[in-house]
């Protein structure tokens, strides 16, 4: 963590300056929720209100209820010449896919759709989520936003929600990845960790959300009894209440909410104040996203005493202790979509996740009753006689696997670690594609280029299957055909156990 800044904004690129307090749009799809859209223009004249209070940058989704069309007409209203505020309000949006083939034209027209809304010839920061890294389209995806970036479509490019490994993987590839957005506050402190280093090391800027936790990490909450399951009404509570049971439950809450208030008091700001203010001390946060719900409530007045103060060694320590009262989240920053525990308004999504399209499908081998193939489509495997993987009963063997994407190119090419990660996505989708995943992995083999690269390589092997621990053999080879780092192998029997 550096020396605090108590500065308002930032610069992310030479062309692009943001708030640090950035106001979310995700709360116009919990308001238009009973089918209701909001006014565009008195949604707008919120929306400018929050822009000539000097909080000019939005974030939404093309997903969050009519934000889109409702920023469009703010910004019709700015050029059209009423006054915003000394800066150009700035608008970033998200683009949310179902996964499947990601051509250019499929990335063309999920683009096209957002700046028809939002009344654009340019998005500042288009972000960029994937459901499933099994499904390896999502590369190409960035890929297309790479060139419609170079035609001026959109300024940067943003991800939503990804994890360090496959941030790694995108900028190994050479992507421009400006920023990432994703859970950061004191009941979610992943984003402090690994990721922050590696965006530290690899310019890549942090947009922090949930840091109030939708509004329980405020003085409403400070001693109030543990609400029933009806007693919340909006997602977004409905959500971070969830995380709340996963780091110890109401009695760490009330801990925390205790040290910030104390805090507060001392330096007569609001708990919130604290509860952001802790967040954008991290080196790597660019901003954070605070929700607004237009036209009903807004805390501009209370956001601006953000910028005059600063955390102190003593508040940093009355912090830690609280924290020591909770338990760490699992995993990486964004495995709350992917995965369990499942920590999102709906809650489990491990149906939503079933019903997505495999990225390989398997076929009957001629001839042989009762074996099944994948073919991931490589020019090789038909020349050499090869298939990705071959199932034959309950036993799958899955053939010595590249990081080689779907056109035919080397991903990451001088970056063993991100290597691993793209490669082991592979297997797991010629395992999905055969009815199996990586829990049914008892055997994987290894190659390296260089024996350097081992341990790296070996703790992405780790992430993978810290949980199964198949036998394993690591091995550094004199070369791998075409310059690769890395392959590995895998042979798995379904349903074992």
């Amino acid at each position: 963590m550096s020396t605090p800044s108590t500065s308002r904004r930032t610069r992310l690129a030479p062309d692009l300056e943001i708030s640090r307090i950035v106001t979310g749009l995700w709360q116009v799809a919990d308001m238009e929720r009973g089918g209701a859209l909001l006014d565009p223009e008195t949604a707008s004249s919120s929306m400018l209100d929050y822009a000539r209070a000097g909080f000019d940058t939005f974030d939404m989704a093309d997903h969050y209820g009519s934000a889109e069309i409702i920023t469009g007409r703010m910004l019709e209203r700015v050029r059209s010449g009423e006054t915003a505020g000394a800066n150009r309000p700035v608008a970033f949006t998200k683009w949310c896919p179902i996964p499947g083939p990601m051509p250019l034209a499929v990335v063309r027209e999920g683009v096209k759709r957002s700046l028809d809304r939002m009344k654009l010839d340019r998005i500042d920061i288009m972000q960029f989520h994937w459901w499933s890294f099994e499904h390896l389209a999502w590369l190409d995806a960035l890929k297309g936003l790479a060139e419609l970036r170079e035609e001026g479509l959109i300024g940067h490019i943003g991800l939503t929600n990804f994890d360090t490994a496959h941030l790694a993987v995108a900028v190994g590839h050479g992507i421009p990845i400006l920023t990432n957005q994703v859970c950061f506050s004191l009941l979610d402190r992943r984003a402090g960790q690994e990721m922050s280093r590696f965006c530290l090391d690899n310019g890549v800027r942090l947009l922090a959300y949930g840091t109030l936790a939708g509004g329980l990490m405020s003085e409403k909450w400070l001693g109030a009894s543990e609400p029933g399951a009806g007693d919340i009404a909006d997602w977004s509570k409905m959500k971070y209440r969830r995380f709340v049971e996963a780091v110890g439950g109401w009695r760490a809450l009330q801990a925390i909410l205790t040290a910030l208030k104390a805090i507060a008091d001392k330096h007569a700001v609001s708990l919130p104040n604290v509860a952001t203010r802790w967040v954008l001390e991290h080196e790597a946060v660019a901003a954070t996203i605070i929700g607004a719900r237009l036209g009903e409530r807004e805390h501009r007045a209370d956001n601006e005493k953000l910028f005059a103060f600063a955390l102190d060694a003593g508040d940093h320590a009355l912090i830690a202790e609280a924290l020591e009262k909770t338990t760490m989240l699992p995993g990486d920053c964004g495995d709350e979509y992917r995965k369990p525990p499942f920590l999102t308004a709906s809650g489990d999504l491990s149906h939503h996740l079933e019903t997505m399209p495999k990225y390989y499908a398997a076929e009957p081998v001629p001839g042989k009753p009762g074996r099944l193939r994948v073919s991931s489509g490589s020019i090789w495997e038909p020349l050499c006689g090869f298939s990705r993987a071959v199932r034959i009963g309950d036993r799958i063997h899955v053939s010595g696997t590249t990081a080689t994407n779907g056109a035919g190119e080397m991903v990451a090419p001088r970056d063993a670690t991100a290597q691993t990660v793209f490669i082991l996505d592979k297997i797991a989708a010629s395992l999905a594609a055969l009815g199996a995943d990586l829990s049914d992995v008892f055997r994987t083999r290894i190659y390296l280029a260089d024996a350097d690269d081992w341990e790296a390589v070996s703790r992405i092997h780790g992430r993978y299957f810290g949980d199964w621990r198949p036998a394993n053999t690591l091995i550094e080879i004199g070369r791998l055909v075409g310059d690769y780092k890395v392959e590995i192998e895998a042979e798995a029997i379904v349903g074992e156990g």
